[in-house]
């Protein structure tokens, strides 16, 4: 009996492995859509994907946080809102500043928006927004647009919190207004 049971575990097995082998892991898109509708479609079913995961063992750490800022050639224990935005850009591919340094995602080319000001066009949905902080005389947080509102921005960041903090303990999806944006950078299209 036990030598049945173990052999239908194994047919089991074999039909669940050849059934996602066949599978897009990041599911499977409309073939109509060009390559930029796409890659953005990608790119939000990874950001998205990553909603809840914390930090563990400590500030800045875990097992999936010290994997975005492995992707920027980091070890653990360092901010990583800009790792994880390079992190998910990696898995699409998408050209983009590999760094962990939020300031290098404000590239001018790349802006579409800026201080209350559409440059190019409408933020999508991929596009990456910046927050500036007077203290740092610098843009210091980074995440993706995944609705740009009238009034607010439906944001997934990492390094963050129910606050809105850029020192947090995970990956959220939050609502913010649009006046918080610094800036917003295309890197898709």
């Amino acid at each position: 009996m036990a030598k049945a049971k173990t052999l239908y575990l194994h047919i089991l097995c074999f039909f669940i492995c050849c059934s996602a082998a066949g599978q897009n892991p990041v599911g499977s898109f409309d073939k109509s859509l060009s390559t930029t509708e796409q890659k953005r479609k990608q790119l939000q079913t990874i950001y998205q994907s990553q909603v809840g995961v914390k930090e563990q063992g400590g500030a800045n750490r875990g097992k999936q946080v010290e994997q975005y800022l492995a992707a920027v050639n980091f070890g653990p224990g360092y901010a990583w809102c800009a790792a994880f935005v390079s992190w998910c850009y990696q898995q699409v591919p998408v050209d983009h500043p590999r760094s962990a340094w939020v300031p290098s995602y404000a590239i001018e080319q790349n802006l579409i928006y800026k201080r209350g000001e559409f440059i190019k066009k409408l933020p999508k949905s991929g596009d990456v927004f910046l927050i500036w902080f007077d203290r740092l005389k610098r843009p210091a947080h980074i995440g993706f647009v995944e609705k740009w509102q009238a009034k607010w921005v439906i944001t997934v960041e990492g390094n963050t919190n129910d606050d809105g903090s850029r020192e947090g303990d995970g990956v959220y999806r939050k609502r913010r207004l649009q006046r918080q944006v610094w800036a917003v950078a295309n890197f898709i299209d």
